[in-house]
């Protein structure tokens, strides 16, 4: 059998990079590219000319500087979210590749059966946040997309590196002038990016959502990013009522259950920090980076 020869997409993107970069520390034969997900004779010929054995699709529209930017651009947040997503998919089908896909767990919002500190949502409970028009493309996009064959679909939320690059969720939120306070899960990168590897080497497919366990709040969040990394830090809150007044899209607000991400893992092998353990472990290693 031939090695594994990787090919992201969404080439220039913060994931992108960190995975292309894991890759290569792993020894393993990488490409990127920044073909249009949409353009379909496009992937065609990118996938004929790499040839790859697996692909991972990190290309998306979340908008710049934020999900807001989709409300008043539908068609461009359709064409790559929904279209070209389900396009490199298809193709990937048709040529007998795998395809690993970083989508969103923002797709839910606690509710009576889900409330804060309950039931955490499972993988196969339907999406029910469509306050943003970002979200709402994601959830009908991947309602359809699991049911391909070779596809993984790894649910991420609100991903976090351990620099303070700025599509990091602690840099977003270190930067606003207020913050909501509500538990929430979070993917730190360096705990979950080997193991998206790992899965989809292993060929898994289906839905996982794709955090680390259990739910931390925004303030537990930047109270441990001042007491290591960023001594005498301060931050000042606000209601979700508040919040609704600056933003032009809602937010998602859910815990997602790892439970099924956490037992494919143990037979690998690999293991993911509790979220509030991942954390500590992040900003350890950022201080220890110079990071401030």
């Amino acid at each position: 059998m031939s090695a594994h020869r990787f090919l992201i997409w969404g080439g220039r993107g913060w994931i992108a990079g960190h995975l292309e970069a894991l890759l290569q520390k792993q020894g393993k034969e990488v490409y990127t590219t920044t073909v249009r997900v949409e353009d379909r004779e496009a992937v065609k010929i990118e996938l004929n000319r790499i040839k790859p054995t697996h692909v991972i699709n990190c290309a998306g529209c979340t908008g710049r500087p934020n999900v807001d930017w989709c409300e008043d651009h539908k068609e461009e947040t359709m064409r790559s979210n929904v279209i070209g997503t389900l396009n490199l998919t298809d193709l990937c089908f048709l040529a007998g590749l795998h395809c690993t896909v970083f989508a969103t767990g923002c797709i839910y919002q606690y509710d009576d059966v889900h409330p804060i500190g309950g039931t955490a949502y499972k993988e196969t409970d339907p999406f029910n946040f469509t306050g943003s028009f970002y979200s709402e493309t994601k959830g009908h996009a991947e309602e359809v997309m699991k049911h391909y064959t070779n596809c993984l679909i790894l649910r991420l939320r609100m991903p976090v590196s351990d620099d303070l690059h700025p599509r990091s969720f602690v840099t977003k939120i270190s930067k606003y002038e207020r913050v909501v306070d509500i538990p929430n899960s979070n993917s730190v990168l360096t705990d979950l990016l080997p193991a998206a590897i790992l899965l989809a080497e292993h060929g898994d497919t289906g839905v996982y959502n794709f955090t680390n366990p259990g739910a931390i709040s925004h303030n537990e969040v930047l109270a441990l990013f001042r007491d290591i990394v960023r001594p005498g830090f301060t931050w000042k809150n606000f209601t979700l009522e508040d919040q609704a007044h600056v933003i032009k899209a809602g937010r998602s607000n859910c815990e997602l259950d790892s439970t099924n991400l956490e037992n494919k893992l143990k037979e690998y092998g690999y293991v993911v920090p509790e979220i509030h353990e991942a954390y500590r472990l992040c900003f350890e290693r950022m201080k220890a980076a110079g990071t401030q």
